[in-house]
């Protein structure tokens, strides 16, 4: 059976039921529905989903809650109130998905994002949760975004953040659709984060995200969708949903040398380390 670590559970509005079962028939046990919502005013709906009454022919379900840092400008002080209330209940289960985005120009400017990413990493302290980070640089991006954010380095501006506010805690965490290199790899490993591969790991010109999923230790790896964002191959460019979370599980295991079935225990095994509440 496999374990879904961030899916986006409430941006399904017709047919989430029957997201859900396809995921269930295809082995898909449990999913962490990420609570972000479309901003702080509907951040609460994942947890909502996972506090709904549940039946055994369905995925166990789970939540964060956190403000994305495209909505950081949103981290108002009642926003982050909102976070650390819903961070109380047993099942939000980590903060997130927070961090840095140099990607889009229509972003909050850098010091608005890494305000609010530090303010939920000290909200997550005092949880005691693991916190899911999303990082994506400008690198990549059109050329107003670059002219706008420069030559700063998202991945950089990540690291130094948690190495400063987050790695005192020694609580753990997800580097959430992993898309760094092997280097950015190494130093996140180094500061106890797990590595969580999206569909995007199956795609031809993904060298260096394939490259650092077959260094990462057994031990630190997971699986998930982004759903319903980052269709894996052979689903590319269609809208993702958990039970694709198999293509990247074969993907991952065909590069690591494994089968799937064991793929999936040890990626299982590493969610319910990290989460042990979800056992």
């Amino acid at each position: 059976m496999l374990i879904d670590s961030h899916a986006h559970l409430d941006f399904y509005t017709d047919d989430r039921e029957d997201i859900l079962r396809r995921a269930q028939s295809a082995g898909v046990e449990t999913i962490l529905a990420i609570g972000i919502g479309e901003g702080p005013d509907t951040m609460h709906q994942a947890l909502a989903f996972a506090n709904a009454p549940s039946t055994p022919d369905l995925p166990k379900i789970y939540a964060t809650a956190g403000i994305h840092p495209q909505e950081a400008a949103q981290a108002t002080e009642e926003a982050l109130a909102k976070v650390a209330r819903l961070a109380a209940d047993p099942k939000c289960i980590g903060i997130g998905e927070i961090g840095l985005d140099y990607y889009h120009v229509e972003n909050p400017d850098i010091p608005v994002q890494q305000l609010a990413f530090t303010a939920q990493i000290y909200i997550a302290s005092e949880a005691r949760k693991p916190i899911i980070i999303h990082c994506r640089t400008s690198e990549l991006a059109t050329s107003q975004a670059k002219a706008r954010f420069g030559p700063a380095d998202a991945w950089q501006d990540t690291l130094d953040l948690i190495t400063q506010h987050w790695a005192p805690t020694k609580l753990p965490g997800i580097m959430h659709c992993f898309s760094g290199d092997i280097e950015e790899a190494r130093r996140s490993l180094d500061l106890g984060f797990y590595l969580s591969f999206a569909g995007n790991l199956t795609y031809p010109k993904a060298v260096a995200i394939r490259e650092a999923a077959a260094f990462a230790p057994a031990d630190r790896i997971l699986v998930e969708t982004d759903a319903p964002f980052l269709a894996p191959i052979p689903n590319r460019g269609q809208r993702n949903e958990p039970a694709l979370v198999t293509h990247t599980a074969a993907a991952l295991a065909d590069l690591r040398g494994i089968s799937p079935d064991e793929l999936a225990v040890i990626t299982t095994e590493n969610f319910h380390r990290l989460f042990p509440t979800t056992r």
